[in-house]
């Protein structure tokens, strides 16, 4: 068993950020701002499902690091900018969940996870009322700044515990269903580009709304899909290739040929 207690090595991850900021530290990180280190942020967050998705785990832990990173970075500026540190970051974040979970670390009760989140949206709600930044409107907390395709499942989850929910997945079904068919008739009339991306849009939040139906997370499935079609089209390409040629030298009969004998194997 290790002689160190668990989490000494955040304190060695802050000192080495400390080394990088300090004058004779590093150019290159020295030059960083909240604003610069936006997309390095995003990315890694990306980087970090994608390892999740392909459940690599030596990379996953590597990606955690990697994200871990930018929360040690980011509080280093603000640090210097006179605002808080990173154990500002770390203490806040455990009252918080010590002030949202009363059943672990007080005395309230709850029968099941259904009812923790509807305490831990009751318990948020107040949070906000207190610092003065309660809203008439449920579905204001939703970050804009979203995936589209998460923003719509988190739209779809707020507004179902409320009631507002189709009350079984057929019924959400049917109605993807119908959003289909009003894309259809809004070819049949020619309608204009604004209207089918409108249409469109519709059956996009129907489809999340019937994923979350069923307990998939739409994201996650979508990149499933995407990875999937990426491996059917490049042994498309492989195919094509034993026969001498590119995409570009075939024609759709060929490859959609080709692509039905892939999907059959």
């Amino acid at each position: 068993m290790s002689e160190h207690k668990r989490g000494y090595a955040l304190a060695e991850l802050v000192q080495v950020m400390d080394a990088l900021l300090a004058p004779d530290g590093c150019p290159w990180d020295r030059e960083q701002s909240i604003e610069s280190l936006r997309p390095y942020l995003i990315e890694e967050c990306f980087e970090l499902i994608d390892a999740m998705d392909r459940a690599d785990i030596p990379n996953h832990r590597e990606e955690l690091g990697d994200l871990l990173f930018q929360i040690v970075f980011q509080s280093a500026l603000r640090e210097r900018e006179g605002h808080f540190d990173v154990d500002a970051v770390a203490r806040g974040i455990a009252d918080k969940l010590r002030h949202r979970h009363p059943h672990v670390f007080g005395d309230a009760v709850v029968k099941d996870a259904d009812e923790v989140l509807g305490r831990w949206e009751e318990i948020k709600a107040a949070e906000k009322a207190r610092k003065g930044l309660s809203s008439n409107h449920l579905l204001d907390s939703v970050p804009v700044a979203l995936p589209s395709l998460s923003r719509a499942h988190k739209i779809s989850s707020k507004v179902s515990r409320v009631g507002f929910d189709w009350p079984d997945a057929a019924s959400c079904l049917e109605k993807v269903r119908e959003e289909s068919e009003e894309i259809a008739e809004a070819l049949a009339e020619k309608a204009t580009s604004n209207k089918l991306a409108e249409e469109i849009g519709d059956l996009l939040f129907a489809t999340v709304s019937l994923a979350r139906k069923l307990g998939i997370d739409p994201d996650s499935a979508m990149r499933a899909a995407n990875r999937k079609f990426e491996k059917r089209f490049a042994r498309l390409e492989d195919r094509l290739a034993e026969l001498g040629k590119s995409p570009q030298d075939s024609d759709l009969a060929e490859m959609d040929a080709i692509w039905n004998q892939i999907k059959h194997d």
